[in-house]
């Protein structure tokens, strides 16, 4: 059992070696759990984070996700960020992020186009992995450079497990991008109900010709 401090580089020292917690943490002191294989950090008693434990001394394990916070803050700061070194090596940041990534920068300049990627990291903490990079990957084949593009195909990626797939048209693309309220449109049960039919209105203009009737409007006509 360990209280560290964190440090102003939102990290702890364990046993001569560095691990990082959310940046919201810096300054304050937490509590650590050490075990064989992993350490778990907690703020009071809610766990912050969780990391495999360092063998070799005067390692640094961190996350990026740790991060985002303050990287969204300053975007300048993400390219050359260790964190985002050590998430390319573990496979989290794959060869999709950077080649959305590189095409965000590309529409949006560097600072809008990063910051437009770590919003879509943000996304990770509510859509899992699997389905993000899906939708990564069909937001950058249909040239959707934003994230709520991006969340939009994950979830769709993710409904697609529990789905059939649905046959395309000859010729059709499956790298398109639906709006949010298209899709809701197309997910609505279908509309069983008659459609509307103005004979009443027909019945009555007859009645009227019928006794010699004539709106002032008519005859102005």
């Amino acid at each position: 059992m360990f209280t560290p401090r964190v440090d102003r580089y939102s990290q702890i020292t364990v046993r001569t070696n560095r691990y990082s917690v959310p940046v919201r943490l810096i300054g304050k002191r937490v509590r650590v759990v050490l075990h064989a294989s992993h350490l778990v950090v907690y703020d009071q008693n809610v766990e912050v984070a969780r990391h495999e434990r360092l063998i070799a001394k005067a390692s640094c394990r961190l996350e990026l996700d740790h991060y985002l916070e303050a990287l969204i803050r300053k975007p300048g700061a993400f390219p050359g960020a260790t964190a985002l070194e050590q998430a390319r090596s573990a496979g989290k940041f794959t060869p999709i992020h950077d080649a959305w990534w590189a095409q965000a920068r590309k529409v949006h300049g560097e600072r809008d186009g990063t910051r437009a990627l770590i919003e879509v990291l943000l996304l990770a903490r509510h859509i899992p992995h699997e389905h993000l990079v899906a939708g990564l990957a069909t937001a950058l084949r249909a040239g959707a450079l934003t994230a709520d593009a991006v969340a939009l195909e994950a979830r769709k990626a993710a409904q697609a497990e529990d789905e059939p797939p649905a046959a395309l048209p000859a010729g059709a693309s499956g790298a398109t991008v639906t709006f949010l309220h298209e899709w809701r449109l197309a997910h609505l049960p279908p509309d069983t109900r008659p459609l509307p039919s103005v004979t009443p209105y027909d019945q009555l203009l007859r009645r009227r010709r019928a006794s010699g009737g004539t709106h002032p409007e008519g005859e102005a006509q």
